[in-house]
């Protein structure tokens, strides 16, 4: 992919261009705002670095390509998390530079990133980006500071401090190497809490010579200057370029690339065993018998079931038209549902998309994302599974009420980076109930995040490693939106692939992890994204956020006592997890269960997702029909986290 690089100067932008050619990208083009006035060193802008702005022109030379730069006329009007285009905002100017970088250079296709931590800047360069048809390219993301650190100063990347504001750093650190200031840093770190890569804006840098430099810069003069008296202080400096004799464009042997399997999901894989077999479905006939549409609303929940399109009706093979109109009928219907509510598609918070057939999966997505906003589109579940004849698609949701602790919030990358796969859709990673602090999960797929491509899995060992990379994704995503514990997680697998290869990850990742084993249900579909072979998703919750507050009071503690010891008498395989105001439980059935399955489907205010192969669940049907809030999920066979087969598992949601 050929790429431009947004190039402030600094140690992580020219850190990620190494990253991006050591991936196999082209550099075209370098690209920079900079301040509009003359004389002016520094912006006090929340985005762009502008202080050694008046050198940055020398690194076109250096590095070999054409630089694009513009000036900062906007201000930081638009401070909102996820970003929307706002008028007068500097990430307008960040807009034009990009939109004529693209136009002299066509075949661009990605902008190189540094961003570390920052959500605020990963957003609003992906916003422009997506505005622009290009990707971005973060390989810093989510790295960890003191590893990355440690590794810049091993690349040969000679960055030295130009500016200081923070406890500990003074005018004497100025002009340091980040070799010399490395352990510095650290200990700042252990001792205040200082950000080891300046990611709090303790420090900024500026780049003399890296690998790819081909000349480098050399201070002729330099001075101080005094920000404030409180040792905030930069310096100003003036440069030649010298010739790098006999240079030539190294290998890259020095840059380190992540593992793909960070040390706790390596120890993971190095536990499960290798030896496996298939696992062939005893279901997979699709029934005749048609689950109806439901609606529940609940105090802070709409639960929206079972849509399908009204051609669905006909028993007859779905072509790609009939597939467009169902799901054009299937939105025009969910449409009428959020209205009457006084909703919109934006309120959405996840979707479980089920198909008849991936192959229909382009047609459509291209209905599916014209409906969703770029911002926080809802997490998505998207499996093909055993749908009635003449069903090519099924969706359901699940939709938030707004409210003064309801807004929305959660995750959703879009660029190439080490952390976890960007969405390969109109999906966020995971969206976050924050009145109860439940994260609705994406599902994950082994994709090596760099390069979106699928994980290897045709022999036992590299099946083993796909099943624990998907993982780690879905541990990363619960981890950026700090929503830890799992509160109930399905596993779908096909029938290339053995349970008893989830069932032993999933065993060393509880282990390692000291979770709660048996929120897991195992599926078998047809079929899955990309023809990987395991999806992780799910809910999940921060039990820190969580303590009763403002919303919950004494009288809901009998109601909650008297459920809790209602599911407690169950004898089936369950698991009950509280989460503020929500029960989850995970339960497991057999036929000859009815009696305590009609007990469970009695239960108030409650949504249940019913998991089963459709011969098995027939005799739920008419149980089912009397039921406010069901989803039903037709799939092969299901399985408990001990690898344990059973007719079906019921997840309950059940708010007090």
């Amino acid at each position: 992919m050929k790429f431009v690089a947004l190039l402030s100067g600094g140690k992580d932008s020219c850190y990620n261009i190494l990253h991006c050619l050591l991936q196999g990208h082209e550099l075209v083009a370098l690209a920079n705002l900079h301040p509009a006035q003359s004389g002016v060193d520094e912006l006090d802008s929340h985005m762009f670095q502008t202080v050694g702005h008046d050198i940055v022109d020398y690194y076109s030379e250096c590095i070999g390509v054409p630089m694009y730069r513009q000036e900062i006329t906007g201000s930081s009007k638009n401070q909102k998390l996820e970003y929307e285009s706002t008028q007068d905002d500097e990430i307008e100017d960040l807009y034009v530079l990009l939109h004529a970088v693209r136009t002299r250079h066509p075949d661009v296709r990605g902008v190189s990133v540094g961003a570390i931590l920052s959500t605020y800047q990963r957003t609003r360069v992906e916003n422009v980006c997506a505005r622009l048809g290009l990707t971005s390219l973060a390989y810093l993301w989510q790295r960890d500071q003191t590893v990355l650190m440690r590794e810049m100063c091993a690349s040969g990347l000679d960055a030295r401090i130009i500016k200081v504001a923070a406890i500990g750093l003074s005018a004497r650190h100025l002009g340091r190497t980040i070799q010399e200031m490395g352990p510095v840093l650290e200990a700042l770190n252990a001792k205040y809490d200082v950000h080891v890569c300046g990611e709090g804006g303790e420090f900024e840098t500026m780049v003399f010579d890296a690998p790819f430099f081909k000349k480098r810069l050399e201070i002729t003069e330099q001075h101080v200057v005094e920000v404030s008296s409180d040792d905030v202080c930069y310096l100003k400096f003036a440069v030649r370029m010298v010739d790098k004799e006999g240079y030539v464009m190294p290998d890259w042997k020095d840059v380190v690339v992540p593992p793909l399997l960070s040390e706790s999901f390596q120890d993971v894989y190095e536990l499960v065993e290798k030896k496996v077999g298939k696992t062939e479905s005893e279901g997979g006939l699709r029934y005749d018998w048609k689950m109806e549409a439901k609606v529940l609303s609940t105090e802070t929940s709409l639960y929206i079931s079972n849509l399908q399109g009204e051609e669905a009706e006909s028993q007859v093979e779905v072509d790609s038209t009939k597939i467009s109109n169902q799901i054009k009928d299937i939105f025009g219907q969910l449409s009428t549902v959020l209205s009457r509510y006084g909703l919109n598609f934006a309120d959405i918070q996840s979707t479980s998309l089920l198909v008849a057939d991936m192959a229909n999966f382009s047609e459509i997505n291209t209905v599916y994302s014209s409906f969703f906003p770029n911002v926080l589109p809802p997490a998505r579940m998207c499996v093909e599974t055993y749908l009635r004849p003449g069903c090519g698609v099924q969706l359901s949701c699940v939709v938030k009420f707004p409210g003064a602790k309801a807004a929305k919030a959660g995750v959703h990358v879009r660029g190439l980076s080490y952390w976890a796969p960007c969405n390969i859709g109109p999906y966020s990673q995971a969206i976050v109930d924050t009145r109860n602090a439940i994260a609705s999960l994406a599902g994950q797929i082994p994709l090596i995040p760099a390069s979106m491509a699928l994980h290897d899995s045709s022999t036992p060992e590299t099946l083993a490693e796909s099943a624990i990379l998907a993982l780690q994704h879905l541990n990363n995503v619960k981890a950026i939106v700090k929503c830890r514990e799992d509160l109930a997680i399905v596993c779908f697998i096909t029938d290339l692939l053995s349970v008893r290869v989830v069932k032993s990850v999933w065993s060393e990742y509880q282990d390692v992890t000291q979770g709660n084993p048996g929120v897991l249900v195992i599926v078998l579909v047809s079929h899955l994204p990309r023809n990987a072979e395991v999806e992780w998703g799910g809910l999940s919750f921060d039990p820190v956020a969580n303590q009763r507050d403002m919303y919950y009071d004494s009288d809901d503690e009998s109601e909650e006592d008297a459920l809790c010891s209602m599911l407690e008498a169950l004898t089936v395989d369950k698991t009950t997890v509280k989460t503020g105001t929500v029960l989850v439980s995970t339960m497991f059935f057999n036929v000859g269960d009815e009696s305590e399955i009609g007990e469970v489907l009695g239960l108030p205010q409650s949504h249940f997702q019913i998991y089963g192969a459709p011969e098995r669940v027939a005799m739920l049907t008419t149980l089912m029909e009397k039921i406010e809030s069901v989803e039903y999920l037709p799939v092969g066979n299901v399985w408990d986290h001990a690898g344990v087969k059973h007719d079906f598992a019921i997840v309950v949601r059940t708010e007090n």
